[in-house]
């Protein structure tokens, strides 16, 4: 077991979807509605805020920032006027929008949870969508369950992405004209519960996990590498970066939904692992 992480930041809301983007560590406060950059010194600054609750992150060839609005079901761009519509996801999201990767070409491709799950809806299989930078928004895969984290490889070949209530990882391969195909178990990861995820060097694939409080390291097949425990926390999203990408950021907080939003105990936690990060993001 690998040792106890070290808080850079607390008294958050909600922290998901981190990011390492030019120097620091960016990730998205749901409840504060805040895109917050944060530094390895402590620092931390308020990059933009989505009313409609941000989540998964991600960066357009040009620079610009890719956010999206979870209950607006819309990925936003920020413009130096300040936040435009990127892709309307409201025909093709059965529920909140979460996370995303975005590709070396500007793809956007974002995960849903296919139903109402903090107001009580009755479970639903999601689809993945992608937005290309026309603004276009394409279905690329079905009926997953609860597709959350997601990753693409270094020769953006290959997408991976966690879902959740399967407690599986999935792959498929990655067309030129960003479509998906060949759809395939990567790792049966079970009874594991697979939130935020991210790639290392080596292929394998650091999975957040808020229901056993811990982030575990999985390679292509389902072995389990290293465990890094969270305590009593709930491990909700994770990212390698740091000057080599050697840092492992965590997510953790005691709650989610609702709750999470009144107990303000949301943390940024890191810890040094051996395999540093590659890929998208």
């Amino acid at each position: 077991m690998t040792t106890t992480p070290t808080v850079l930041m607390d008294g958050l809301t909600f922290p998901e979807g981190p990011r390492w983007h030019e120097g620091r560590l960016w990730f998205s406060d749901f409840y504060s509605h805040r895109v917050i950059a944060l530094g390895l010194d402590g620092k931390a600054e308020t990059i933009v805020e989505v009313p409609g609750r941000p989540s998964g992150l991600g960066w357009l060839p040009d620079g610009r920032l890719l956010v999206v609005s979870m209950l607006e079901r819309k990925l936003m761009r920020l413009d130096p006027g300040g936040l435009v519509v990127a892709g309307d996801l409201s025909g093709v999201a059965g529920g909140p929008c979460n996370d995303m990767v975005v590709d070396g070409k500007g793809r956007a491709y974002i995960g849903n949870f296919g139903y109402d799950r903090h107001g009580g809806g009755e479970y639903r299989a999601a689809d993945m969508a992608r937005v290309d930078p026309d603004g276009s928004v394409h279905v690329v895969a079905r009926g997953l369950d609860f597709p959350n984290g997601t990753v693409i490889t270094p020769d953006g070949t290959t997408l991976i992405c966690g879902e959740s209530h399967g407690s599986r990882l999935t792959a498929w391969d990655v067309a030129a004209d960003g479509g998906l195909s060949d759809q395939r178990l990567f790792a049966d990861i079970a009874p594991n519960f697979p939130d935020g995820i991210c790639l290392n060097a080596e292929g394998d694939v650091w999975c957040a996990d808020p229901r056993h409080n811990e982030c575990i390291l999985v390679e292509e097949g389902g072995v389990i590498l290293d465990r890094v425990s969270t305590g009593d926390r709930g491990a909700f999203a994770c990212m390698l970066g740091g000057e080599d990408r050697r840092t492992l950021f965590i997510c953790t907080n005691t709650a989610s939904g609702p709750k999470a939003e009144q107990a303000r105990a949301g943390r940024i936690e890191f810890i040094e692992v051996k395999t540093p990060g590659a890929g998208w993001p």
